[in-house]
């Protein structure tokens, strides 16, 4: 009967060391840190695909995006993801709430200054989308402009124009895989 008792008593706290552990998994995944894995092209050479990040989701409750930091948000309904797919981007902030966007010579300008950006290969080409065609986009209240490293092959603001804050899931903060790049990611310095 001892020994009954005493297997008993090692299943129920190997399950309740389960659940806890479970518990405080789940509290973590849901309110703090989400992990993400980079799919697609379109933030090469700093990014690849198959690449892990941890995404901070408490930053942007106590304060907003910043220019140059990189950030993963629902993706629009214009970017015609698969629904029901939880389809998430990864993109760098170009343009915060407030700021006058114009996509013309081969470069993004911001309230008429072009932008200088150092992690783009010089011979990237940064080409108007759909959305920014001839035309001046300003960014309301919530919203911001992001865009992909890889500007010829990134859907974008360009494309389907600014995202709103609601919408962003957190800020990439972390890249855990694979080993040889684990490091934190840094905000671009323009």
């Amino acid at each position: 009967m001892k020994f009954f008792n005493k297997i008993g008593s090692v299943f129920f706290d190997f399950i309740e060391t389960i659940v806890i552990a479970l518990s405080i998994f789940l509290v973590v995944y849901l309110f703090f840190l989400q992990p993400h894995q980079v799919n697609g092209q379109s933030m090469v050479p700093n990014f690849l695909s198959g690449e892990y990040v941890l995404t901070d989701k408490v930053s942007y409750r106590m304060r907003n995006p910043e220019r140059g930091e990189v950030v993963v948000f629902h993706s629009p309904d214009s970017a015609h993801c698969a629904k029901g797919t939880g389809c998430d981007f990864i993109k760098r902030v170009i343009g915060v709430p407030g700021e006058n966007i114009e996509v013309k010579n081969n470069g993004i300008y911001v309230n008429g200054s072009r932008i200088l950006e150092s992690y783009i290969p010089d011979d990237y080409q940064t080409l108007a989308g759909e959305f920014t065609k001839n035309r001046v986009v300003t960014l309301g209240a919530n919203e911001y402009f992001v865009s992909g490293d890889n500007r010829p092959y990134s859907s974008d603001s360009r494309a389907w124009g600014p995202i709103k804050k609601e919408d962003i899931v957190g800020k990439a903060f972390y890249r855990y895989w694979p080993p040889q790049v684990m490091g934190s990611i840094h905000k671009a310095n323009y």
